[in-house]
């Protein structure tokens, strides 16, 4: 599953910033390539994927609203191969940001039954034998 497609991208950003973005080949077709596109949003979901691995239970059932709009900040941000404008930056820092609160529990996604298992344990399990000497076995003994 992936959190934003191509069609979010274009909704989002405009066509004409996809083809500045992706058409860098030697005779320039005026097209988005969209093998560019694939590429940034699969290491968009595996970069947003380690983060929500540590809370929720992969893959999402459903893609929350805030986690599209996360994708599509970062996913921008891996087109860009120099230097990206201030905002982009500031967006997908941003955006970072909000993915480790995630991953802290600060923030907390609108999904049911995609939380793994409680981990609160210490992971220490111990187990001992019964005890020899017990109220019942020393009556009458003092």
């Amino acid at each position: 599953m992936t959190y934003a497609t191509l069609e979010h991208l274009t909704d989002r950003f405009s066509e004409k910033m996809l083809v500045a973005l992706t058409d860098n080949g030697p005779e320039p077709t005026g097209a988005i390539d969209e093998f560019a596109i694939d590429r940034a949003l699969a290491n968009t979901d595996a970069t947003i994927d380690g983060y929500l691995a540590t809370k929720y239970r992969l893959p999402l059932a459903e893609v929350p609203p805030m986690v599209r709009d996360l994708a599509e900040v970062i996913a921008i941000y891996k087109l860009h191969t120099y230097d990206p404008p201030a905002k982009i930056k500031d967006d997908h820092d941003a955006a970072i940001r909000q993915l480790r609160d995630i991953a802290n529990g600060t923030i907390r996604l609108p999904i049911e039954g995609s939380e793994p298992a409680d981990r609160n344990d210490s992971g220490v399990r111990t187990s001992d034998r019964e005890r020899p000497f017990s109220n019942e076995n020393l009556t009458g003994f003092v």
